[in-house]
């Protein structure tokens, strides 16, 4: 079948790093991978300052200079308004995610990823946590609500968040049941899914940043696909 997809695609064109091929039963075109296309090149999701570009979102997000602020109106508050949070308009499977936030104090969001559903995120996605944790005490337990745990139930190994109002950096990488998470330059979580609570979750979804109704600064969040 994709011999035949990929042997038809030339006659129709080929979008991004994939071919739109004529299903040979139907004459319907259809997305395939495109063999040709350039594996890994990072995608930058904030390029032109264009939030509408990569994102979709019913909150109050804003861009400028480089950076999505989030800026809550008055009486939005908690984390069950699923439509503000930052949604991509893609869905991803097997990825190398980069960027740097900013929270205030007591500041709360997290990363969103494999995101089956965005009207039910925590039930059918995976959560790394983004939290002013520099404010806990050097000798506080560490939890899953710490920034770089994974939710639920997988505190980070070491707290590495630097104050608020300062940036940090993320790098999280997906690959297969392989979950890495680093924090400004220190691995803080490594958890194989297929072993933990969250091995029932969807292979694949829309990524996302939650609106916790708190004040979060985003910028220079690339990704890449692992093949």
């Amino acid at each position: 079948m994709i011999r035949a997809l990929l042997a038809s695609f030339v006659s129709i064109g080929i979008v991004g790093a994939f071919a739109l091929a004529a299903d040979p039963k139907t004459g319907v075109a259809v997305k395939v991978a495109d063999p040709k296309a350039p594996a890994g090149e990072w995608v930058e999701l904030l390029k032109g300052d264009d939030l509408n570009a990569n994102w979709t979102t019913k909150g109050n997000w804003s861009m400028k200079d480089g950076v999505a602020t989030l800026t809550p109106r008055p009486g939005e508050k908690d984390w069950t308004r699923w439509n503000m949070y930052l949604w991509s308009k893609k869905t991803y499977e097997q990825f190398e995610i980069e960027f740097e936030y900013m929270v205030q104090k007591g500041g709360n969001s997290g990363f969103y990823f494999r995101v089956s559903d965005m009207d039910k995120p925590v039930q059918k996605g995976i959560e790394v946590q983004i939290y002013d944790s520099a404010s806990k005490k050097a000798d506080a337990k560490l939890n899953d609500h710490d920034s770089g745990g994974i939710i639920p139930g997988v505190p980070p190994k070491k707290n590495v968040a630097k104050p608020a109002g300062e940036w940090n950096k993320f790098n999280i990488t997906v690959k297969g049941d392989q979950l890495t998470v680093v924090l400004n330059g220190e691995t803080v979580n490594e958890l194989d899914l297929a072993k933990s609570a969250l091995k029932d979750r969807e292979k694949i979804g829309n990524i996302g940043f939650q609106d916790h109704g708190l004040p979060l600064g985003l910028k220079n969040i690339r990704i890449r696909e692992i093949k």
